[in-house]
């Protein structure tokens, strides 16, 4: 079983990579996966090579993450593939993730109905089923969500603790030298 993170042109850097190399020291088997060519350049210029290419996923997928970023959201939520991953995983009660402005794509894949949840501000006003806090991560059953980069340690501490447990987790945050 195998934690995607779909990067998608204009993805949030700290967001992704932060997650990634934590789910990785936590000895979670995690991809990046790009939407389209391997080369995925994100908001700020930095160009990654992601793992493999989206239509190359040959494994089974336990759970999704998305970075948010823009114009790196947006092309999530174009997606079809993506959406509909979404709504397959969450029927599954597979973990959904999502932070900063990704928390919309959720949306847009109509999981966050009554689910608490949590975005960059402003984000909000485009989800309307959901129940917004303002905290710097929420968990609502299968679905976690997060406000933005400075956010990302906590959020991926909270993924690994829903995967595996909360001392993986804590020793993850320890190892990374992550206070609260």
């Amino acid at each position: 079983m195998t934690v995607i993170i779909p990067l998608a042109p204009g993805f949030e850097e700290t967001e992704a990579i932060t997650v990634t190399d934590l789910l990785l020291r936590a000895g979670i088997d995690t991809k990046t996966v790009s939407l389209g060519k391997r080369e995925v350049t994100g908001a700020h210029g930095i160009t990654v090579i992601a793992d493999m290419a989206f239509n190359e996923i040959d494994f089974e997928i336990s759970s999704i993450v998305l970075p948010g970023g823009m114009p790196g959201t947006k092309n999530l939520a174009d997606s079809q593939e993506i959406i509909d991953l979404i709504g397959v995983l969450n029927s599954q009660n597979a973990l959904v993730a999502a932070i900063c402005a990704a928390p919309s794509v959720l949306s847009k894949a109509g999981i966050l109905n009554g689910k608490r949840f949590t975005c960059y501000p402003g984000y909000e006003k485009q989800i309307t089923e959901g129940i917004h806090e303002k905290t710097p991560v929420v968990r609502d059953s299968n679905i976690i969500t997060s406000m933005g980069p400075g956010t990302a340690i906590p959020f991926a501490l909270s993924i690994i603790a829903y995967l595996t447990d909360e001392t993986r987790a804590s020793e993850a945050g320890n190892k990374f030298i992550y206070s609260k």
